[in-house]
């Protein structure tokens, strides 16, 4: 408890009722978490199995276990759950599995899966739009499962013959997922919310399991996430949550800010504490960021304030174009680099669409200076990893037709298109998996006896290795994988050159390295299908998140940067159509955008930078740009205007000598 300000401690010792924590930016929320867990289990007499955290993130929650670990000694910390709500979800549906109807070694389905099982049954009925589509059912059956909504609600909603036919579909959807034993991301909260609904006994037992529970970011929460808070909390309240309404910013994905005034009419007891004082930036970065965020409707009123002292003005900057922005900035950057000293890593460029960081990268290249830009390759979105991965799922679920499509002619196996379409034809007809349908005598007939072989050869390949599942470690079953298929020797084959194919083959192993490990480890990973169901959970929720140490500037999204923290931040192109976006510029949506910008404010440390450009190129065409609204709320006594300012002489003959001296001083180090 050393070191809490008064609010903060209050959090930790509050177990009265549910508590909601309204916590704002850089005020410390994880502390409070990772110490109120402390507390429990040392001071308030619950056992640490009793206790739950979630988050909504592995990196979050690895940070969390992290800290619990400092603070908790093994034999303290032993059954405490911490995680996210998606593996708390996946917990609740393996224990309950038969009850939900599933078989052992379910699938779960990612986003790429999800499209191709859609695609083949809209098929014949109409064409899915672009993946980014706001249209595309994919993301409309998202928003429907995360609201609560079944199928039949989804068709009796239906206001457009577009809803109609997504509304069909995903009735059709679920019926095929349940045929494939597979679940989607989605279904890792609906269905234990829909079990607990149905099933009061099974609610209570864990109830009685979740004694304590501890929500962080809680302003992310969608309907459904929330309706499995209500649920575990049960008529104990013991509850906390920690989130701001402030920080908002992602309804794009179901979160719905308006779930922490819910708390209140759900829980008449609910205690409210808020963390006001900010450990990360200077008393004008907060107070600018208090002015703007004053502008949109509040249910609880909260001021941000620093013990860290005043600190510069926000520098705002005007740009003759997009090009003009890019050199403004680097000059900017570079300025802060020689002058005072600072690494390049202390920098953080963020804008509001990922189309304009192309430019910048241009710009930073042409002057040599190191970025990292978050959005590369995930380490399962490689190809290889995706194949090996789909072979471990389907001999764990031979149900999985999107695991078999995938590495049925993987390496190839001369089984053509026109044959896999019979199969899904019999199949569907049949009403069983693709798997199970090619061996069947009815399928054999339509193809010739070559085809038979393969097919026959395949089956009763991945047939044997899942029998093999229980007498063999699961590593070893991966390496059967790879030395079976010859799949190393596909790799060199088909590689660009040997360079390419050996960091290929070096993906693949550390798949092998890793299903050992969490072999080893155990903590219900130890058979192949707990550990394919808990790496495709890591996929889709870690995508992205890791990033290398570097000495690099850090180019971002707005939405990408919340949580993280710089000491000089640039927040470019806040212009009008771009910040706020020209498809936000109504209702919520302008208030959403509001809170997006305030996330960016709230990113910098010591040093605030806006810039927007009068002009730029859209389409092929130069448009003027006028400034965003959210510049005019912006308080001026704590703004600066860039040509509005005047340099002095002095100012200019110190800048040059900083950077004469950093020169030379790179020259000896040569």
């Amino acid at each position: 408890m050393h070191g809490l300000n008064p609010q903060q401690q209050q959090a930790v010792e509050y177990i009265g009722s549910p508590l909601l924590v309204l916590a704002g930016a850089g005020s410390g929320k994880t502390r409070v978490i990772t110490t109120k867990i402390q507390w429990l289990i040392q001071q308030a007499g619950f056992q640490p199995h009793q206790v739950t955290a979630i988050t909504f993130t592995n990196k979050a929650a690895r940070e969390m276990k992290a800290r619990t670990g400092e603070i908790l000694s093994k034999e303290e910390a032993r059954g405490l759950t911490v995680s996210t709500f998606h593996t708390l979800g996946l917990k609740i549906i393996r224990y309950e599995i038969k009850t939900l109807g599933y078989k052992p070694g379910f699938s779960i389905f990612d986003s790429q899966d999800v499209g191709s099982v859609l695609k083949e049954l809209a098929h014949k009925e109409t064409e899915l739009e672009q993946e980014d589509s706001d249209d595309d059912p994919r993301w409309m059956i998202s928003r429907w499962k995360n609201d609560l909504i079944s199928p039949r609600q989804a068709l009796e909603a239906a206001t457009s013959a577009q809803e109609m036919r997504a509304a069909k579909l995903y009735e059709r959807y679920q019926r095929q997922l349940k045929a494939y034993n597979a679940v989607d991301f989605d279904d890792l909260i609906q269905l234990p919310v829909m079990l607990f609904r149905e099933h009061p006994d099974i609610l209570q037992k864990w109830q009685n399991r979740v004694r304590y529970l501890l929500v962080d970011e809680y302003q992310d929460t969608n309907a459904c996430q929330y309706e499995l808070v209500k649920m575990l909390t049960g008529v104990d309240g013991g509850l906390t949550v920690v989130g701001d309404d402030d920080q908002s910013i992602y309804a794009w994905r179901g979160a719905n800010p308006r779930n922490m005034s819910q708390l209140r009419n759900d829980f008449p007891t609910l205690k409210i504490i808020k963390l006001e004082q900010n450990y990360r930036s200077t008393e004008r970065i907060l107070k600018t960021a208090n002015h703007l965020i004053a502008n949109n409707p509040h249910l609880y009123d909260k001021q941000l304030w620093s013990a860290l002292g005043e600190g510069e003005k926000i520098r705002i900057m005007p740009c003759r174009s997009v090009e003009h922005e890019c050199e403004q900035i680097i000059s900017q950057m570079m300025k802060i680099h020689f002058k005072e000293r600072a690494r390049w890593q202390d920098f953080a460029i963020l804008y509001r669409s990922n189309h304009q960081s192309r430019i910048l990268e241009r710009y930073l290249r042409q002057n040599h200076i190191m970025y990292s830009i978050t959005g590369g390759t995930s380490f399962f979105e490689r190809a290889e990893v995706k194949d090996i991965l789909a072979y471990m799922r389907l001999i764990t679920n031979p149900d999985d037709d999107a695991a078999f499509l995938r590495i049925v002619n993987t390496p190839k196996r001369s089984i053509g298109v026109s044959t896999l379409e019979k199969l899904g034809h019999y199949a569907n007809k049949r009403q069983i998996s693709l798997l199970a349908a090619s061996t069947e005598m009815g399928f054999k007939d339509s193809v010739s006896s070559k085809v038979q072989q393969r097919l026959e050869y395949f089956s009763d390949w991945i047939t044997e290795c899942s029998r093999q599942l229980i007498d063999v470690a699961p590593h070893h079953t991966v390496m059967r994988i790879i030395t079976d298929t010859s799949y190393e020797d596909w790799l060199r084959n088909t590689s660009k050159n040997p360079k390419a194919a050996d960091a290929r083959i070096n993906n693949i192993m550390e798949i092998v390295d890793w299903v050992r490990k969490l072999y080893d480890d155990g903590d219900g990973k130890e058979d192949l299908a707990d550990i394919i169901a808990h790496m495709s959970l890591i996929d889709m929720l870690e995508r992205n998140e890791e990033t290398e140490e570097l000495d690099a500037v850090t180019l971002m999204t707005l939405h990408s940067a919340k949580g993280l923290e710089f000491p000089y931040v640039f927040m470019v192109g806040v212009e009008e159509d771009l910040l706020p976006h020209q498809n936000s510029l109504e209702g919520e949506g302008i208030e959403e955008e509001r809170r997006l910008t305030y996330v960016g404010i709230t990113r910098a440390k010591e040093r605030l930078f806006m810039s927007y450009a009068r002009s730029r190129e859209r389409f092929g065409e130069k448009i003027d740009c006028a400034p965003s609204r959210f510049l005019k709320e912006l308080p001026v006594e704590h703004i600066e205007w860039e040509d509005q300012i005047v340099v002095s002489e002095e100012e200019r003959q110190a800048t040059a000598h900083a950077y004469l001296t950093e020169l030379q001083n790179l020259l000896d180090k040569e």
